[in-house]
């Protein structure tokens, strides 16, 4: 081994990782409990014995350099290994934190009414679930694994297939009630609520279910599959809702389905995270938790 390498400490390359994911040295300090000149010291230390720089400083911004970029891809996969190979080796049970990225009406439909079992399963993980963001194909960068809607699976990532997304028309029972069809057409007043997410999709349900909906039918557009289902409930209009998730809501009959055809889409909710966190053992336990209750073979 080089001599310099026995110079450069565990400590000095989690330092590195904190301060190239947060892209600022002041916030690595806070993550860290250490101060920031501390961390610069390390850093500067780190740069002189690689004899190289890791990081361009600017006044008021600091951006890793391409020799940092490519040592954080090699060296953010191995300190996690590391401490999956500790964590395992480990002879006392130590708590561990999970942090989890749900999209909302998955949230509130299906996973919350179900957390407290693998809450009581395991006692040991402390987690924290983001419910805020509804958006499509991604992967938030402060979760460690999230359940999100993609068209296919997502190559740079840890994925598992839970269910597909299939769209049903819903209304209220007396919006039900008020439906006429001649001919293969909506003859009565037909209000659309629409997820802006997917603004075609009662246009594609139309084609496919080869009944005409009324042109220039009045629409409500919302951002959230929450106040879309909201909306339906209080006979606002129909709407195409997750035929899966909105099960409870038909149980109720605080909606009901209009018209028997629904929409297959190309798309499907999966589980997913980085390769590196797919190797700790918090990760681990959630992924065989949600696979089991929710996964299509579940």
């Amino acid at each position: 081994m080089a001599s310099w390498n026995r110079n450069i400490s565990l400590r000095t390359l989690r330092t590195f990782c904190a301060a190239a994911q947060k892209e600022s040295f002041r916030e690595a300090a806070e993550q860290l409990c250490l101060t920031s000149s501390a961390v610069s010291h390390q850093i500067k230390h780190l740069e002189s014995a690689l004899g190289k720089k890791l990081f361009t400083r600017n006044p008021r911004s600091l951006a890793l350099t391409d020799s940092g970029q490519a040592l954080y891809a090699d060296l953010h996969p191995a300190l996690s290994g590391l401490d999956s190979i500790v964590e395992q080796h480990s002879t006392r049970q130590s708590r561990c934190g999970l942090r989890i990225s749900v999209q909302p009406f998955f949230a509130n439909e299906l996973f919350v009414p179900r957390l407290h079992q693998f809450v009581a399963e395991h006692p040991e993980i402390d987690i924290s679930i983001d419910t805020s963001d509804e958006s499509l194909e991604k992967h938030p960068d402060t979760a460690d694994i999230s359940i999100r809607i993609f068209n296919s699976p997502p190559s740079s990532l840890a994925c598992d297939r839970l269910f597909p997304l299939s769209l049903i028309p819903a209304g209220s029972p007396a919006f039900y009630d008020d439906i006429e069809v001649i001919g293969g057409r909506i003859s009565s007043d037909f209000p659309l609520i629409v997820h802006e997410s997917r603004p075609k999709a009662w246009r594609q349900w139309e084609r496919t279910a080869r009944l005409r909906i009324p042109r220039n039918a009045p629409t409500v557009r919302f951002d959230s599959m929450t106040a879309v289902v909201r909306a339906v409930e209080r006979g606002m209009g129909a709407a195409l809702v997750p035929e899966r998730l909105s099960q409870s809501w038909f149980e109720s009959n605080s909606l009901v389905q209009l018209f028997d055809h629904k929409l297959v889409t190309n798309d499907a909710y999966y589980l997913v995270c980085r390769p590196q966190d797919n190797q700790k053992l918090a990760v681990q336990s959630f992924r065989n938790w949600v696979l089991s209750n929710f996964a299509d073979d579940g």
